[in-house]
């Protein structure tokens, strides 16, 4: 359907089209059918200028242009053409984002080669050979090779992940340890068998997967929260689902919020249905990423499990969505196309007739919200799986418990890890701040080491040797010398990360075995699975670990859960501050006592009296809630009221600046539909890789239609071609 709401099945050689394609055009563009015509959301090859382009026939064309000079398609792509319904949750994305549907396109086609037509491959992929010597060089790609588990790699897409040189694989296939094959580029992924036996539900379990199939089989759409405490077997449950909808010959999308959890719940999947599904993420390689979109396009992969931008897939009949920690922050996408998935998750099932299930043992205050007042279902289960009991809740008070200087273990804490030590069960160490310190200072001058490029500190990585920033990635040598005053060995680590933590529990446990799980600490998949594993099997004594350790995983072991720092998350203005700490202190702690051993979490405060953290102590979830849903909607904000975060940047603050004051100054159109535009002001991050950033934030009733209102704003302010201007539509994040 183009802007002129005109579409048809087919257009014959000659007739004019609607051609949308992905460069950066505010506009649909016409060209004639080629011989042969083409199919209503055919993917096509264009010439534009000098160059050839994809693009998606849209509708029929507008012909405002001389017939003469439009040119013919010149290629019709051999894969499924793009729905009709995919088209119209492309459209409405855009508009509820106010994103160019030229840049929907893109988020839509994120997959190589597709101009290529179908062909054979030469492949390479794991042999029984043995290398004659295992040099470093071979042990990566062998690691690479074993990580990716049978996957075909193209040879120089090996060597490339590997980080080695072409001539080391053709070593290695000479020696049969890699062996060559010639395959189809793209094959239907195997059948998954919903008829195999799954895990014995308990009872509650059961009810609740009978009630998801129940909604599956009215083939019409549906939301249902599907909240559990953790360790209730939210996975099983909802895997019930996805075996109703293999019945009905529909497809499912699962959503994990982190490539770390994709490898464990693979194991599960390929135990219940015998095979694994098709992988839609950053760690797949990009003959697998073509080869996952043109099979989901043709239904010939019945289930992909992914991260938040395989929701942009062309399925061909999806029956079913899976949003697993539906309230986790990574599904919001905060650049390029600024979205949430769980938000367009629902968007997309409601216009296809599919089911969503929303999971969570801690769902978002959104969702909550829509639970209460009807618009999803809700289904709960209360109880961990088996014998297991949710873990008991005891606050540290450090304003009693005084930390010693330079240490973060309470005394309390430190005796509770040394009784399970002694007790031969594990620990758990979390604190929210990866790195070994948040600042470097100098002793001297008092100067403080910050990246070149932007308004932020650097943050010491001692396992790595070097200074991070954590906004563009920037690293630098850590200084012997104060990079200010020249003085040297005066430069300190202030304040506590995860190594530093790490650091001190050796010191403290001398005969512990610790085990750190951070996301920076660059573990492969394959190298995470086993580190997740040997810690499951008690290989480990003491687990210290950021917020990745708070998603999914099962510690049978783990019965003692210390939080270094709850008040980490309660400092700052953001208005889900409260929410955001509430969740994750209930799932770190949630990593306790996951089977026959109670398990107790300790939260180390100096606020023991804060609204959240007697929440969490005192068990009131439904209070707290209700508590934080009141305060929302006094104050007329999300989900009670409407929010766009407006941010411009450039490389010079002072044009930077006019820009926002302008908008400021022609913002009358917002106040007239009851909006109010806060700022400008310089953003919390006020420059990130050189540009500065000027932030204003605009508030909303609930029932306005803020999204014209803001395109019209943002229309008549013209931008210099250095400044950007990005518009967050519910934003998650205020930086």
């Amino acid at each position: 359907m183009n802007e002129t709401g005109q579409t048809r099945d087919f257009y014959a050689q000659g007739e004019l089209v609607a051609v949308l394609t992905a460069q950066p055009l505010d506009r649909f563009l016409d060209y004639k059918a080629p011989e042969g015509g083409v199919m209503q959301g055919a993917y096509v090859e264009v010439p534009l200028g000098p160059r050839k382009v994809l693009g998606v026939v849209w509708g029929t064309g507008e012909g405002k242009f001389d017939p003469a000079k439009i040119r013919k398609i010149s290629n019709v792509l051999e894969v499924a053409p793009m729905r009709e319904e995919m088209q119209v949750f492309l459209q409405k994305v855009a508009d509820y984002t106010l994103t160019p549907m030229t840049a929907m396109l893109r988020l839509a086609t994120r997959a190589p080669g597709l101009t290529n037509p179908p062909s054979m491959q030469r492949v390479v992929a794991l042999g029984s050979g043995e290398p004659d010597r295992l040099t470093p060089a071979r042990e990566k790609v062998l690691a690479v090779l074993e990580d990716q588990e049978g996957q075909h790699f193209m040879p120089g897409e090996l060597a490339q992940m590997a980080g080695v040189t072409p001539s080391v694989i053709k070593g290695l296939v000479k020696q049969g340890v890699i062996v060559e094959l010639e395959t189809p580029r793209d094959v239907p992924y195997a059948k998954l068998d919903p008829s195999l036996p799954s895990k014995t539900l308990t009872p509650s379990q059961a009810t609740a997967a009978s009630q998801l199939q129940a909604h599956l089989q009215t083939s019409e759409y549906q939301t249902t929260l599907l909240k559990g405490v953790t360790g209730s077997g939210k996975t099983e449950v909802y895997l019930e689902a996805v075996a109703e909808c293999l019945r009905q010959g529909r497809q499912a999308l699962v959503l994990l919020p982190e490539i770390a959890l994709t490898v464990e719940f693979l194991d599960r999947f390929e135990t219940r249905f015998g095979r694994r599904p098709a992988e839609w993420h950053s760690g797949v390689t990009m003959t697998e990423r073509r080869r996952c979109w043109r099979m989901v396009g043709q239904g010939d992969a019945q289930v992909v499990v992914g991260a938040r931008s395989s929701l942009y897939l062309p399925f061909q009949n999806l029956g079913l969505i899976i949003v697993d920690e539906e309230h986790d922050t990574s599904y919001k996408q905060e650049d390029g196309v600024f979205y949430s998935a769980r938000d367009m998750a629902v968007m997309r099932a409601s216009i296809c007739g599919a089911s969503v299930v929303l999971a969570s043992a801690t769902p978002s205050l959104e969702t909550w919200v829509n639970a209460k007042a009807g618009k999803y279902t809700r289904i709960d289960l209360e109880k961990r799986f088996g014998a297991a009991e949710l873990p008991d809740m005891c606050a540290i008070d450090l304003r009693e418990d005084a930390l010693e200087t330079g240490r973060w273990i309470s005394s309390t804490l430190v005796e509770q890890v040394k009784s399970r030590l002694e007790l031969g069960e594990q620990s758990l160490l979390f604190l929210n701040r990866r790195g070994y310190a948040p600042l470097t200072v100098c002793r001297a001058c008092g100067e403080q080491v910050g990246c070149d490029h932007c308004d932020a500190r650097m943050v010491e990585h001692r396992f790595h040797a070097h200074l991070m920033c954590h906004q563009c990635g920037e690293t630098k040598p850590i200084p012997d010398k104060c990079p200010s005053c020249g003085v040297d060995g005066r430069m300190a680590a202030v304040g506590p990360g995860v190594e530093r933590l790490a650091e001190e529990a050796a010191d403290r446990f001398p005969d512990a075995r610790i085990s750190v799980l951070s996301s920076d600490m660059s573990l492969s998949a394959r190298a995470l699975k086993s580190r997740i594993a040997e810690i499951a099997n008690g290989d480990a004594d003491i687990i210290i670990g950021t917020q990745l350790v708070a998603k999914g995983h099962n510690f049978p072991l783990l019965t003692c859960v210390g939080v270094i720092d709850c008040d980490l998350g309660l400092q700052g203005g953001d208005l889900r501050a409260a929410e955001r700490t509430f969740q994750l202190i209930r799932q770190v702690a949630g990593r306790a006592g996951r089977a026959e051993k109670k398990g107790v979490a300790y939260l180390q405060t100096h606020q023991p009296e804060h609204p959240v953290i007697k929440a969490i102590i005192a068990g009131e979830e439904d209070q707290f809630w209700q508590a934080e849903a009141l305060s929302r909607e006094q104050a007329g904000v999300p989900p009670y009221g409407r929010m766009a975060g407006i941010v411009i940047t450039g490389p010079e603050l002072s044009v930077v600046s006019n820009v926002a004051q302008q908008l400021v100054r022609t913002s009358n159109g917002l106040r007239q539909i009851g909006a109010e535009v806060y700022g400008p002001a310089p953003a919390p991050i006020a420059r990130v890789r050189g540009k500065h950033r000027i932030r204003l934030l605009v508030k909303a009733p609930k029932g306005v239609m803020l999204q014209p209102a803001l395109a019209a704003w943002r229309n008549a302010v013209r931008l210099p071609n250095n400044v950007r201007m990005n518009i967050d539509i519910d934003p998650q994040s205020f930086y």
